[in-house]
């Protein structure tokens, strides 16, 4: 299907779909490893929260003085105040949330390598 311009419907999506990707390749260290980063919301939050609240209003600011703009064929159009792509906010929460995830699981598996040491939440 091609929207106006020509541009499909998967150059739209394609974004989201990449941050979905990232997503689904990193949620196994939670459930096989025991990352543990989803079974701790509020420490999950606060380790999110200044993350998305510095990069969202960095981008604003960026995208307001025309420093940089987010191609339309790539995104879905949606837009939060400031002309932010909704799919850009998606994207400061997906990343560090897989991030997270890695780390937490190569710590998991480091202490289990290490005789005598645990993971501190284990």
């Amino acid at each position: 299907m091609l929207l106006n311009s020509g541009v499909s419907a998967m150059d739209r999506y394609q974004y989201l779909i990449l941050m979905g990707l990232c997503l689904l390749v990193t949620i196994p260290l939670e459930v096989v490893i025991g990352a543990r980063v989803w079974r701790r919301p509020a420490r999950l939050l606060r380790a999110l929260l200044p993350v998305v609240a510095v990069f969202v209003a960095w981008d604003v600011v960026a995208i307001a003085r025309g420093h940089w703009h987010y191609a339309e064929r790539y995104t879905t159009g949606w837009h939060l105040p400031g002309r932010l792509p909704a799919d850009e906010l998606v994207f400061f929460l997906v990343i560090p949330i897989c991030s997270l995830l890695t780390l937490e699981a190569v710590r998991r598996l480091l202490g289990r390598l290490r005789p005598g040491r645990s993971h501190p939440d284990a």
